[in-house]
């Protein structure tokens, strides 16, 4: 048993001889001292020459820094004879022996022994007390290159990056519980792509300059650079990373759509730069290819609703598109039904991309009819149409959200409505979903009597709750576009006004829970735009306030200028409608003309077609 703890002897101090002679000295090496020539002199038939021996300057044992240390007055390095006199007894008590010539050997590893750290502490002078040896860190541990240094050595590039991954990253993703996949994906290119980090540039000043940030360099110059260098990379197709290629399309995209430059089409052209490269190499290799593939069909579908056009890609069968997550995501996350770009939209989106190929459609029965094509080209052409357009009406009403597990929505009803059997419009039966308000958001209390029964923190069932709005808001502004732009219903049928009703509220309650809102644009503008109702109105202006100052787009504000101006196009329209017959005839003569003098067309259905095209924006509700 070990009854006490016995202190190890200190160790004899190693001397150095310096009775050495000239040439080891030079030659830093151990001398034999033999006279009068030692042996390495010997070898090399050298003169060998001895020095005097010079006497040690013995240094004083007790110094002013170590009087202050001992009798524990401040001076001005106060803070490092606090830290000697703290343990200074133990270091003296152990180097008593130590003769403090300063010219003992350091241990093998190179650091000095407490004892020698101790003596050399107590015979510094204060002026040399900055140079001593001092038991701290070297400040240059503790020095952080700037953010981004790697990618950028100009200060206002650097904080374009910093935007774009900690703010506008964060804006377009539905899931990132393991991280963003534009930081995890898109941004390792931007190493190795000059076009990519110029595309990125371009995206985060062009956010900034809408929110009134100056930066340097315009988002202009970024976008032009960033085009001539896909031009090239296009050009060497087969010795480029095709990723690059697409990941620089798809965020010059981003960068059109959130600039909204008048009638522009460019939106269209870079989709079909994008299909091409695709079509190069089909089969997604990696995940970069997948999560920019999935980009493109968002848009792909999202710019065929905008522009009245058939989408450029097929429509995926149903059940083909999977939930896309981030890097590292777990099998068992509470999102694991949840894409980062489509959210739970995922099953619906085959249905709107079918659903966004109609109108085209219809286009071209209507030119058939007009012209008196043959009647069976006129008979096929209906039969499709019908055919088509009854499917997806069938799909969407069937159509469900699909909930990660142990997920229960506050007080919601999700089930598909019943559909009525007859063939009659009239019969059109709206889903009955109730959505509610966000609990804990301001004036609606929290939900208490419900809890959740999985062990999901309150944030992430604010997510769920929002994502799950969106999805929904999503299904019900397609039955708003269904029956008002295909089937050329009236403003105030009720399958349009019940569907506008319920997209709306879906809307609010999307930005009630505070989710992500960077694909809401859409549905909620389809349903703004035939809002009737005084109580819907300003649901739409609700939702409207709370995107804009949340993403902070060019194209949510622009949108939200074309809802007002159908708003008050479509109440005039009412108005000369109750008017006698002269004054409806005036009447009509000035709503089908807009501020430019130019006549509108007759029968226009999407009101707000014209009213973009009058007030000279083609937006793309992204």
């Amino acid at each position: 048993m070990l009854l006490y703890t016995r202190r190890a002897p200190p160790k004899a101090p190693k001397r150095r001889s310096r009775a050495g002679c000239t040439y080891c000295k030079e030659k830093k090496k151990k001398c034999d001292e033999v006279r009068p020539q030692c042996s390495r002199c010997a070898e090399h038939g050298i003169e060998c020459a001895y020095e005097a021996v010079k006497p040690r300057q013995r240094k004083k044992r007790e110094g002013p820094l170590a009087e202050g240390a001992s009798d524990g007055n401040s001076g001005p390095y106060s803070p490092g004879g606090r830290r000697f006199s703290e343990t200074g007894s133990d270091f003296l008590a152990e180097g008593d022996e130590s003769d403090g010539d300063g010219d003992e050997e350091e241990g093998a590893s190179g650091k000095p022994s407490r004892g020698s750290m101790m003596v050399r502490a107590r015979s510094v002078y204060p002026n040399l007390a900055m140079i001593s040896p001092y038991p701290a860190a070297s400040p240059l541990l503790e020095f952080c290159p700037p953010l981004f240094a790697e990618f950028s050595d100009r200060p206002n590039r650097r904080a374009l990056l910093d935007h774009f991954c900690n703010v506008l990253s964060h804006l377009i993703v539905f899931r990132e519980e393991s991280g963003n996949p534009f930081q995890q994906l898109v941004l390792p290119l931007t190493q190795k792509s000059l076009p990519v980090m110029n595309a990125m540039y371009a995206l985060a000043s062009a956010h900034l300059e809408y929110q009134g940030v100056e930066n340097a360099e315009k988002s202009l110059f970024f976008h032009n650079r960033a085009i001539q260098g896909l031009g090239k990379l296009i050009e060497n197709n087969g010795k480029v990373n095709r990723n690059e290629i697409l990941a620089a399309i798809m965020l010059l995209v981003y960068y059109e759509v959130l600039v909204q430059r008048g009638h522009s089409n460019i939106v269209s052209v870079h989709l079909k730069g994008a299909l091409t490269v695709m079509c190069a190499n089909p089969d997604p290799t990696d995940p970069t290819t997948a999560f920019l593939e999935r980009a493109f069909r968002f848009y792909d579908v999202i710019a065929a609703l905008s522009n009245g056009t058939a989408p450029l890609s097929a429509a995926p069968a149903p059940g083909c598109l999977q939930p896309f997550p981030p890097l590292g995501a777990l099998a068992a996350s509470p999102l694991s039904n949840v894409d980062t770009l489509l959210g739970m939209a995922t099953t619906l989106w085959p249905i709107i991309h079918r659903l966004s190929d109609v109108l085209p459609l219809k286009r071209e029965l209507e030119l058939a009819v007009r012209f008196n094509d043959a009647i069976p080209k006129v008979a096929a052409l209906r039969a499709e149409f019908e055919s088509t357009t009854a499917a997806i009406e069938t799909a969407l009403s069937q159509w469900q959200p699909h909930l990660p597990p142990n997920f229960v929505p506050d007080g919601e009803d999700v089930t598909p409505p019943c559909r009525s059997t007859s063939n009659s419009p009239d019969d059109t039966t709206a889903p009955s979903i109730a959505p509610r308000i966000a609990p804990g958001a301001p004036g609606v209390p929290a939900d208490t009597t419900n809890p959740p029964p999985s062990p999901m923190s309150a944030p992430e069932r604010a997510r769920l709750h929002s994502i799950l709005h969106n999805a929904l808001a999503y299904r019900h502004s397609a039955f708003v576009y269904l029956y008002r732009t295909i089937y050329s219903y009236p403003r105030s049928h009720p399958a349009v006004q019940t569907n506008a009703h319920i997209a709306l509220e879906h809307c609010v309650a999307t930005v009630a829970y505070a989710g992500p809102m960077g694909a809401l644009l859409w549905p909620l503008f389809a349903a703004a735009c035939e809002a009737v109702s005084t109580e819907d109105r300003s649901l739409a202006e609700r939702a409207f306030s709370a995107i804009r100052k949340r993403q902070g787009m060019m194209n949510i504000e622009r949108s939200w200028e074309i809802v007002q101006e159908v708003w008050r196009r479509a109440d005039w329209a009412e108005v000369v409608a109750g008017l006698p017959d002269e004054g409806r005839r005036r009447g009509s003569m000035q709503s089908m003309h807009n501020g430019n003098g130019e006549r509108q067309e007759e029968g226009e259905v999407d009101l707000w077609r014209q009213v973009s095209k009058d007030m000279g924006f083609n937006i793309v509700f992204g």
